[in-house]
């Protein structure tokens, strides 16, 4: 007589099922890709821009001068023409950064300075 598997205290292997997927729907609105740069303005201190200039000589980069640190966002955005506040009331500090937006590869565009 020959033992069951069950019998012998091991399982059949059972057959792994997934469990179904829900279907995704998407709304194909496409926004925008644009790059804000922001960078400190000319003639406010940049104390990450000086610590890297001083330190480049050390590392036998000569002959660079004038560092500026600044940062660059990424995102995509529905409406391209409220990129400019955005960056005014949050990516940049108007008072003392400038910051260029440049949308899907197009040359960046540098707001007007303010009205005083």
């Amino acid at each position: 007589m020959a033992a069951s598997s069950a019998a012998a205290g091991t399982a059949a292997p059972q057959a792994l099922t997934a469990a179904p997927t829900p279907a995704v729907t998407t709304t194909n609105v496409e926004g925008v890709r644009a790059k804000v740069l922001i960078r400190p303005k000319q003639g406010i201190l940049d104390p990450q821009g000086k610590a890297i200039e001083r330190a480049l000589p050390a590392l036998g980069f000569d002959g660079v001068s004038n560092v500026r640190v600044g940062r660059l966002v990424e995102l995509e955005a529905d409406d391209p023409d409220g990129l400019a506040d955005l960056c005014e009331k949050l990516l940049a500090n108007p008072l003392i950064e400038d910051y260029e937006i440049e949308l899907d590869g197009e040359t960046p565009q540098t707001p007007p300075p303010p009205e005083s």
